[in-house]
């Protein structure tokens, strides 16, 4: 259940933290999911922002995918890295864009505790229209977070051995 203060957050339903839903912290228009302990809200039924969902009921992060951006000059084939959420009533899976202010550590966290149940994410997002990553794109997820792999600091101790 999300509490939605009229300072423009909530209070996140999972871990209890105030939550700013403001563009300028984020860098997303439709804040539904907590940037520390990332879960979500099941809010959306057809489209991103709806509001329509009946269910309410809380998602839980269980992966990472990409969306195909639209960008036509855009080098690589990849497109934007993605939270994968399945609600815990009604296991409808969902999307939502990482946000600026998402914890990178705890979104790895979540990439990590998905490669342990990669099967059983692949068979329900998969007849969707969702591709889970896998333990061969931790070099580009963790681009996308952390900038050139060489500056994350789990990669640098490798180096220095």
């Amino acid at each position: 259940m999300v509490h939605i203060s009229s300072f423009g957050g909530f209070k996140c339903g999972h871990c209890l933290a105030f939550v700013s839903s403001a563009h300028e912290l984020s860098g997303v228009n439709n804040r539904n999911h907590c940037p520390y302990c990332l879960w979500s809200c099941h809010l959306d039924l057809y489209a991103a922002g709806d509001r329509l969902s009946a269910c309410k009921a809380g998602m839980r992060p269980i992966g990472l995918t990409m969306k195909s951006g639209r960008n036509k000059y855009r080098t690589e084939s990849r497109g934007e890295l993605m939270l994968i959420h399945e609600c815990t009533e009604c296991r409808a899976i969902s999307i939502n864009r990482i946000a600026a202010d998402d914890d990178p550590s705890n979104i790895m966290a979540v990439f990590q505790e998905s490669l342990a149940h990669q099967h059983q994410i692949k068979h329900v997002c998969n007849p969707l229209g969702i591709f889970p990553l896998n333990a061969n794109d931790v070099e580009m997820i963790e681009s996308q977070l952390y900038g050139q792999s060489t500056n994350n600091p789990s990669r640098i101790w490798q180096f220095m051995d």
